[in-house]
């Protein structure tokens, strides 16, 4: 899917603190203000949960970067059509050709960087050479985001790699990164340190299981009508761990 200017900027104001939102907006920085002689792709991989999205939705509107988040369901036509809707492009046809044309003829006169999000598909539907045509024509920076394995997977094909500017992994999310959120996600509990360690912890580094865990404890916290809560109040409570239920007998 595409994102609207409102979205940017509705998500880039709650998770500019976390630590991969700082990773990617520096590794977008150097792509950016490259010299013009240098290649201008790169990777930002990491496993699922780390805030990869809300990262690069954050860099999206930090650079007026251009964002498209793939589907598993889209055709080489599908993939050219909505990366035009995402430039604001205007294409002559209705071929992949006309669309790629149109691609490149917006991006190389706003030179903006293109943002593409779950682009493990690309790799799984030989879809690559795609981006790397569109970013060798159009000079534009082009930044793909997935999985922890895309930058191993991606060396399958030697022009794509060797048009790599850097490859950036995502970090497991740390203390900091689940006091922000609980500032952001639950405002009216204070969260004790020992309790956010155990949060941290028990979520793995995952930003949505932290959330995940944050909402539990304030769910906890107001219907016992208390605003502050550490391990004591916690007590032997379950976190999230994300394990599923054991068949029952």
């Amino acid at each position: 899917m595409t994102k609207n200017k409102h979205d940017v900027n509705k998500h880039s104001m709650t998770v500019a603190p976390l630590q991969n939102v700082a990773l990617f907006s520096s590794l977008m920085s150097r792509v950016v203000n490259r010299p013009h002689h240098l290649p201008g792709m790169a990777t930002f991989s990491g496993f699922s949960g780390y805030g990869k999205t809300w990262s690069a939705i954050y860099a999206a509107n930090k650079h007026r970067a251009y964002y498209v988040e793939l589907d598993e369901t889209w055709t080489k036509k599908k993939l050219c059509q909505e990366i035009l809707r995402a430039v604001g492009g205007y294409a002559k046809g209705h071929t992949i050709a006309d669309y790629v044309t149109g691609i490149v003829e917006m991006m190389a006169s706003t030179r903006l960087p293109l943002i593409v999000d779950e682009a493990d598909y690309l790799v799984a539907k030989n879809q690559v050479n795609i981006l790397r045509g569109i970013h060798d024509k159009s000079g534009a920076p082009v930044i793909l985001i997935g999985e922890e394995a895309l930058p191993e997977k991606l060396t399958k094909w030697e022009r794509v790699h060797n048009r790599m500017l850097d490859w950036v992994q995502a970090e497991p999310a740390s203390f900091e990164d689940g006091r922000h959120l609980a500032r952001l996600y639950a405002p009216n509990v204070s969260i004790g340190d020992d309790l956010m360690q155990k949060i941290t912890a028990a979520s793995n580094g995952r930003v949505r299981r932290i959330c995940v865990n944050i909402e539990k404890v304030r769910e906890f916290a107001v219907t016992r009508g208390i605003d502050t809560i550490g391990i004591d109040e916690w007590g032997d409570q379950e976190l999230f761990r994300a394990q599923p239920p054991k068949r029952r007998k």
